[in-house]
């Protein structure tokens, strides 16, 4: 059985912030999803996810992906792991990872799993130049883990070892419980250090190997702004990466920002500065031009979308939307229409080849095919109480500076003069006129110019 335990009860003080460490986002997933997600990739049967600071807050993000313990007080990274008691009696192996480690690959992680087969432990290493206060990796004089030593408890020349502690390990199960109570807590800390099984394990003749890897930036743990950055930065070359060896054409990759969960058809073009966040799909041959925000939507195929945002929306193919317009809250939007420069559309359906091209708000409507909205139209939706929808049936013309005062319907070829306010249904094919008529006074504008 494959179990895991993941180590989230810190708070992160260098982060500055009142959100526990974990909850931080890297590539728009929390620490702690990230890590859950590579779980999930290799089939792991059993996660804990240890909590403290922010518990609930934790517990309410993550729900139900996983199980909980709780740790009330930090007393280190053994005493965390001590509180799974959930996985204390089952066989098999079971990987622990600090919870600031959202770069780990499921590869990686199935690696130390197929090597806890031969072993009783397992530490992932890596080499940095400036190890900072990671924990040093002591080996023999065979090449083989003597001793991991926290940097807080290293002498001068435990200090100068490159060959860092990942906090990424893999242990027998049986075997990891087993020794937990071997661990005292008699160092600077009086904390109870998970590395301590490295020799106790070892003086009880138990096989400990240590892995070095090479990805510095895989095994990267986070512990200020600073690193979160550069976790995200690696996060999303990765995602970007696979989307283009998958066909995506990236003008610039550095400057796009796409959720691992997103997906795309053939012969898309993703242009600067794009976001597109959570579940969406971009269809085949779409262009997304800079400055575009897209999330939770499906955008279909041969659409141009240009600097606008898009909201939990559905995007027919041959659409081309923008610049700068907002759709959100339920849009669906039919083949070949047309949503031009400043437009707003919430909750509003419009059909096959409707055009809308500046300047105008549509909000709560059911809008037919073949309509035609001039420039300045409003759905008047809200009587400051209630929302209320607007029907606006196949082929009608809604002049430009039309307020439609919901709840009301315009029949099918019908047209609402430039101008009105309509708050009466318009009957199909009639000409809806409201407005107040026009009075001229002559030379009154000379006067008035040469008061």
């Amino acid at each position: 059985m494959r179990s895991a335990i993941i180590m989230a009860a810190g708070k992160g003080t260098r982060m500055y912030s009142d959100l526990p460490k974990v909850l931080h986002k890297v590539a728009n997933k929390t620490m702690v999803d990230n890590i859950l997600d590579s779980l999930h990739e290799i089939h792991v049967d059993q996660v804990v996810t240890v909590v403290g600071y922010g518990s609930q807050m934790v517990m309410d993000t993550v729900k139900d992906r996983c199980q909980y313990a709780i740790q009330s007080e930090q007393l280190g990274t053994a005493h965390a792991v001590m509180q799974a008691s959930q996985l204390k009696h089952l066989q098999g192996e079971t990987l622990v990872i600090n919870g600031d480690c959202p770069c780990i690959s499921s590869s990686t992680l199935n690696m130390l799993l197929e090597e806890a087969l031969e072993n009783d432990m397992v530490v992932l290493t890596t080499k940095l130049d400036d190890p900072k206060a990671y924990g040093r990796i002591v080996r023999n004089p065979e090449g083989y883990v003597d001793r991991i030593v926290e940097f807080k408890d290293c002498n001068e020349e435990e200090a100068r070892i490159q060959e860092i502690n990942t906090g990424i390990y893999c242990f027998k199960n049986e075997v990891l419980f087993k020794y937990l109570d071997y661990v005292k807590n008699d160092n600077a800390q009086q904390e109870y250090y998970i590395t301590d099984l490295v020799r106790i394990l070892k003086e009880h003749g138990l096989k400990v190997k240590a892995v070095l890897t090479d990805n510095q930036e895989e095994v990267q743990g986070i512990n200020n702004k600073v690193e979160l950055a550069m976790a995200n930065a690696y996060k999303r070359r990765l995602i970007n990466e696979q989307f283009m060896l998958e066909g995506v054409t990236m003008l610039d990759p550095m400057h796009t920002y796409i959720d691992a969960d997103v997906t795309f058809g053939k012969d898309c073009i993703v242009y600067p500065n794009v976001v597109i966040e959570g579940k969406c799909h971009i269809g085949d041959g779409s262009v997304l031009l800079p400055n575009c925000f897209i999330k939770d939507s499906h955008i279909g195929a041969n659409s141009v979308i240009d600097s606008s945002r898009i909201t939990d929306s559905e995007v027919g193919s041959n659409v081309h939307i923008g610049p700068n317009s907002h759709l959100r809250n339920g849009c669906k939007i039919a083949d070949e229409v047309r949503i031009g420069n400043y437009v707003e559309l919430k909750n509003t359906t419009l059909g096959y080849n409707t055009k809308c091209a500046h300047l105008t708000y549509i909000g709560d409507s059911v809008v037919g095919s073949k309509v035609n909205f001039g420039c300045g139209v409003v759905t008047v939706n809200y009587d400051g109480k209630h929302k209320h929808q607007t029907i606006i049936k196949d082929g009608a013309f809604i002049g430009s500076n039309v307020n439609l005062i919901a709840p009301v319907s315009v029949g099918e070829n019908a047209v609402c003069a430039a101008g009105s306010t309509i708050t009466e249904n318009v009957e199909d094919g009639a000409m809806a006129i409201s407005r107040a008529y026009q009075i001229n006074k002559p030379e009154y504008g000379n006067r008035y110019k040469n008061k």
